[in-house]
C-alpha cells in the first residue's frame, strides 16, 4: 500500500503559511534530539516555550500566524532554515557507514519490536533502561545507515510523572500525551486515509491506529487503541505504559506483536529479521508465521521453523521473577480464536509454545519461552547477564551443559551524541573530527589522550557550573509546586558548590538496585559530606513504581534524610526523574554511583552515559562494570561474586563503599598541583573518556548485532525460504522429522565400550544404537567438563563400522590424551541437521551416562 507522509501533516492554521512545510520538516525529524543545529530556530519561535518542552513540534504548533510570518520575511531566519533543510537531506542521502561496507543486498529490513521507545523528552512513551537502549540503538541505526525500522506503542498516559507532597511521599500522575503535540504523524495511504489495523478480540475486534515517527533515515512506527471504533475498554489499551493488571499487559502485548506485525505487512514491508527487544514482543513470531502460513500455504509447524531462523531474541531480565506470565484461562479467553483459525492449531499447542514443560496443562505461559522457541538466536546485554540467562533458561535444555545453553551476549552501549554536552561535543570534535560517530570509532581514543590537562580540568569545572546552576533552578521550581516556604525556595537557588565534588545517584527505585546503600550508616555519610576541608555533594533522582512500596519506602527515607539540619546544602532529591532529567545529570556529576545487588543488573546503562562528559564511575561489579571496570577508569565495589547472605553481604558492600569515598576517591579529587589541578584525576577521567566511550557506544554494540545476529539471521532465513521453494524442506524430509520426534529419541541408547592408552594417548571406542535415528543426522562426542575455569573438552568421534546383528547400530570411537582419568569422559549423541542452531531448535541429547 502506497504511504504518503505529509498527506496531511495538521489543521494548523499557519500550515498555509509559505515555508511551514520545511519547518514541519525540521520539527518532525527526531534527527534533532541528538544533532542540536535546528535549536536556535525553535528558541528563536518561541524561547520559553522552548527551553520548558524542548519539542519543536509544539512550538511549531503554538507559534502565532504572525510571528511565523514575521520570521519568515527575514532573510537571516529564512536562510538558516533552508540552509539546514538542505543539510538534512544530503545527510540523509550521502551513503552511510552500511552502504559503503557491504553489499546493497546483504540484509533486508530489520524490524525491532520493543514496548517503548526513548528517543526525546518531546516523545515520553517511555520509562527506563529498556526504551533508553531501544531508542539509542534506533539512533545508531540511522547513523550507520542500518535498514531498520522501529514498532512500538503510542501511550496516551505514558509513564508515571513524579511529585512530592509535604511529607516527602510519592505522588503519581498521568498527564495526557496529546498526539498534535507530539512529533509524529499519521500514518495515512496515498488517497489520505489513516492506516488502522484489527486485531479480533472475544466479542469484539480492537482497531489500532498507526502513527509514524522519523528518527534520521530511520522510521518508527507506532500503534495506539485510542480509535473512535473500539469500545471503552479497548480504547484504554494503550494508555499506560507498565499500568494495569496482567489482563492489560496481556492485550498490550498482543497489540504491538501481532498488530506490530500486520501494520509492516500492510505498508508492504517484508522484513527479513525480526528483533524481539525482551518478551514483551513475543506475539509478533506468531503472527509472522501466520502470514508466512498464507503466503506459501504452509502448516503453522512448517512456517514457524522457517520464520524463526530470522527472528532474534534480546532478553534483559536478570531474575525469573521478572518474566511475564500469563496464567492459562487468560491466555484462552483472548488466543483460542486466535490460534484455531489463524494459526490452525489448539491453544493448548500455542500454551505449550511458552511454557518450560509443554505437557503442565496448568503452567502459565511465560513470553520469554515463547520468544525462545520462536527465535533462531538469543542474547542477553552483557557478559555476565549471558551466564546468569544461561542459568535462568537451562530448564528449556534439560540435560545440556549449562555452558551450552543457548545464549549469546551483546553488552549494550548508549548513543553518545544523545548524551554528551555542547561543550563535551566541542572536546570531541576538536580532538576527533566531525564523523567520529558515524563509523567504527576506531581512531578516537588516541586524540582523547592527548589533550591537554589543564583543558579537560576546565572542561569539568564548566560541567560542574552548569549543573548546580540547573539544580537551583530545577529544585526551586520543584519546591514551590509542593507549598514548601518562600524562604525553603530561595535557599536552593543558592544550593551547591560547583568546586566541591558531585557525586550522582540516578535510577528507578527498585530494591534490588539497593539505592539506600549509602544511607546504611547516616552518621558516616554525614561527616563525609560535611568534611571541612573536602566536602562532598550529592545529588540523587528516580522513581518508584506506584504499585511498588518498598520502592516508595526508600525514596521517603532519602527525603527525610535530606530535611536533617546537616544535610540540607548537602544533598538534594530532584524529582520527576527523565530523559532530560538524566542528561544534566550525567553531563555534570563526578563521579556516577551504581550499587546494584549483584547480579541482577543485566546491564546498566546510566554509567554509560557520563564517559564522554568525562565522569567516572563508582559501582558493584555487575552488568557492563563487570567488563568495563579496570583500577585506572573509575572504582569498583564488591569482589566480583554473588553471596547469599543478603543482608550481611549488603552491609560489607555498604562499607567498603563509604570507605573507597573516604580513603581513594575523595582524597584523589582534592589532591592539586600548583595549578589547582587534580592531575591524578584528570589523569583518571582522561583514560575512561578514551578507552571506555567507544567501548561502550551504540556504534560498536549495533555492528555487534549485526555481524553477530542480523546478517546470520537473514542468511539462515532466506536459505530456509529456499528449500521450501524447493521442495527439500525440512519437515518434508525424513531425516528432519526424525531430530524432531521425541519418541524416535526414546530409542538412542549406549552399549559396550572399551579405552586402552598408549604413549600417552587414550583409544575409546563405544557401541551407539540410533534407533530410527538416521546417522547422518547426529553427531557422537566424547566429551569431558573444564578443569580451573576453562571450557569444557569436546572430541567428535568417528563412525566406523556397523554392528553385526544390530539394524541402526554402530562403533564410534575417539583418541584424546590419557593425562585425565577416564572417567572424566563420557560419550553423547547430539542432534546434527544443516543450518538449525542446536540445542536452541531442537533440544534432544542423549548421554552414555
Amino acid at each position: 500500500m502506497p504511504i504518503s507522509r505529509f498527506t496531511k501533516i495538521t489543521a494548523n492554521i499557519c500550515a498555509d503559511v509559505e515555508g511551514f512545510d520545511a519547518l514541519a520538516e525540521l520539527a518532525l525529524d527526531l534527527h534533532s534530539s541528538w544533532n542540536h543545529t535546528t535549536d536556535r530556530l525553535w528558541r528563536t519561535l518561541d524561547p520559553e516555550l522552548w527551553e520548558l518542552t524542548h519539542n519543536p513540534w509544539v512550538v511549531l504548533q503554538t507559534v502565532s500566524r504572525q510571528t511565523l510570518e514575521r520570521l519568515l520575511a527575514s532573510p537571516d531566519f529564512r536562510q538558516e532554515m533552508e540552509a539546514l533543510l538542505q543539510a538534512r537531506r544530503h545527510a540523509n542521502e550521502v551513503p552511510s557507514w552500511f552502504q559503503t561496507t557491504y553489499a546493497s543486498d546483504s540484509l533486508g529490513t530489520v524490524a525491532y519490536f520493543c514496548m517503548e521507545f526513548m528517543l526525546s523528552e518531546a516523545l515520553p512513551i517511555y520509562s527506563g533502561g529498556l526504551g533508553n537502549v531501544a531508542g539509542d540503538q534506533l539512533k545508531a541505526a540511522s547513523d550507520l545507515g542500518l535498514p531498520v525500522v522501529g514498532v512500538g506503542l503510542l501511550y496516551q498516559q505514558g509513564y508515571f510523572r513524579q511529585i512530592f507532597d509535604l511529607h516527602g511521599r510519592q505522588q503519581a500522575l498521568f498527564p495526557y500525551n496529546d498526539p498534535g503535540q507530539l512529533p509524529i504523524v499519521p500514518l495515512r495511504s496515498a488517497d489520505g486515509e489513516w492506516l488502522r489495523i484489527k486485531v479480533e478480540l472475544p466479542a469484539h475486534a480492537v482497531w489500532l491506529r498507526a502513527w509514524e515517527a522519523q528518527v534520521g533515515r530511520v522510521k518508527l512506527y507506532l500503534l495506539d487503541s485510542n480509535d473512535a471504533a473500539n469500545i471503552p475498554a479497548h480504547r484504554g489499551i494503550t494508555s499506560d505504559l507498565y499500568g494495569g493488571g496482567p489482563e492489560l499487559r496481556l492485550l498490550q502485548e498482543l497489540v504491538l506483536g501481532i498488530g506490530g506485525w500486520r501494520l509492516l505487512t500492510m505498508l508492504g514491508s517484508e522484513p527479513e529479521v525480526c528483533h524481539l527487544n525482551e518478551g514483551h514482543a513475543a506475539f509478533a513470531v506468531l503472527e509472522r508465521a501466520a502470514h508466512f502460513m498464507r503466503t506459501h500455504a504452509l502448516p503453522f509447524e512448517a512456517a514457524l521453523d522457517i520464520t524463526r531462523a530470522g527472528n532474534i531474541f534480546t532478553t534483559h531480565t536478570a531474575v525469573a521473577a521478572g518474566f511475564d506470565r500469563f496464567e492459562p484461562n487468560l491466555v484462552r479467553q483472548y488466543l483460542t480464536a486466535y490460534a484455531e483459525k489463524t494459526l490452525g492449531i489448539s491453544v493448548e499447542s500455542l500454551l505449550a509454545l511458552g511454557r518450560k514443560n509443554p505437557e503442565d496443562a496448568h503452567e502459565p505461559l511465560t513470553t520469554a519461552y515463547l520468544a525462545i522457541r520462536g527465535s533462531g538466536a538469543v542474547n542477553g546485554v552483557s557478559r555476565l547477564h549471558a551466564r546468569v540467562s544461561r542459568h535462568l533458561f537451562a530448564p528449556l535444555f534439560p540435560r545440556w551443559p549449562i555452558h551450552e545453553v543457548p545464549i549469546g551476549h551483546v553488552t549494550n552501549g548508549v548513543h553518545v551524541p544523545s548524551w554528551d554536552s555542547v561543550a563535551a561535543d566541542e572536546l570531541w570534535t576538536e580532538a576527533c573530527g566531525h564523523d567520529r560517530w558515524l563509523g567504527t570509532v576506531a581512531d578516537v581514543a588516541e586524540p582523547i589522550r592527548h589533550l591537554p590537562t589543564a583543558q579537560l580540568w576546565q572542561f569539568r569545572l564548566a560541567a560542574s557550573t552548569e549543573l548546580v546552576d540547573y539544580i537551583r533552578e530545577r529544585l526551586s521550581r520543584q519546591l514551590a509546586a509542593s507549598g514548601v516556604s518562600q524562604e525553603d525556595i530561595e535557599a536552593a537557588r543558592h544550593i551547591f558548590d560547583p568546586g566541591i565534588l558531585t557525586l550522582g545517584f540516578a535510577r528507578r527505585f527498585a530494591e534490588y538496585k539497593r539505592p539506600n546503600l549509602l544511607l546504611h550508616d547516616p552518621e558516616r555519610l554525614l561527616r563525609l559530606l560535611n568534611d571541612p576541608q573536602r566536602p562532598v555533594q550529592l545529588v540523587i533522582a528516580g522513581k518508584a513504581h506506584p504499585a511498588d512500596m518498598t520502592g516508595q519506602a526508600m525514596v521517603q527515607a532519602w527525603l527525610r534524610f535530606i530535611h536533617r539540619p546537616e544535610a540540607r546544602g548537602r544533598v538534594v532529591f530532584l524529582s520527576d526523574y527523565d530523559m532530560q532529567v538524566a542528561e544534566q545529570l550525567i553531563q555534570g556529576v563526578d563521579v556516577w554511583l551504581n550499587t546494584p545487588r549483584r547480579p541482577w543488573e543485566a546491564s546498566g546503562t546510566s554509567g554509560m552515559k557520563v564517559l564522554v562528559n568525562g565522569g567516572l564511575n563508582l559501582s558493584v561489579l555487575d552488568g557492563w562494570w563487570a567488563e568495563a571496570y579496570s583500577p585506572g577508569v573509575g572504582w569498583s565495589i564488591g569482589d566480583g561474586l554473588e553471596h547469599a547472605d543478603i543482608a550481611a553481604w549488603d552491609a560489607a558492600e555498604a562499607k567498603e563503599l563509604y570507605t573507597r569515598l573516604e580513603q581513594d576517591i575523595v582524597p584523589t579529587f582534592y589532591d592539586r598541583d600548583e595549578s589547582g589541578i587534580p592531575y591524578t584525576w584528570v589523569s583518571r577521567m582522561r583514560e575512561s573518556m578514551a578507552t571506555l566511550t567507544p567501548k561502550f557506544s551504540t556504534n560498536r554494540s549495533l555492528r555487534e548485532y549485526l555481524e553477530r545476529y542480523y546478517l546470520p539471521a537473514a542468511n539462515a532465513f532466506r536459505h530456509r525460504v529456499a528449500d521450501c521453494h524447493c521442495g527439500t524442506y525440512l519437515h518434508r524430509t525424513r531425516p528432519g522429522r526424525q531430530l524432531f520426534d521425541t519418541r524416535r529419541w526414546a530409542g538412542v541408547h549406549f552399549g559396550a565400550s572399551s579405552a586402552a592408552s598408549h604413549d600417552g594417548q587414550r583409544h575409546v571406542e563405544v557401541e551407539v544404537y540410533l534407533g530410527d535415528i538416521s546417522p547422518d543426522s547426529v553427531q557422537v562426542q566424547l566429551y569431558a567438563n573444564g578443569t580451573a575455569g576453562g571450557g569444557p573438552e569436546i572430541i567428535p568421534m568417528e563412525r566406523v563400522r556397523q554392528l553385526a546383528n544390530a539394524a541402526n547400530g554402530y562403533i564410534y570411537e575417539a583418541v584424546g590424551s590419557s593425562c585425565r582419568p577416564e572417567a572424566d569422559y563420557t560419550a553423547r549423541v547430539i542432534p546434527c541437521f544443516q543450518d538449525r542452531a542446536i540445542p536452541l531448535e531442537i533440544q534432544h541429547i542423549v548421554w552414555q551416562r
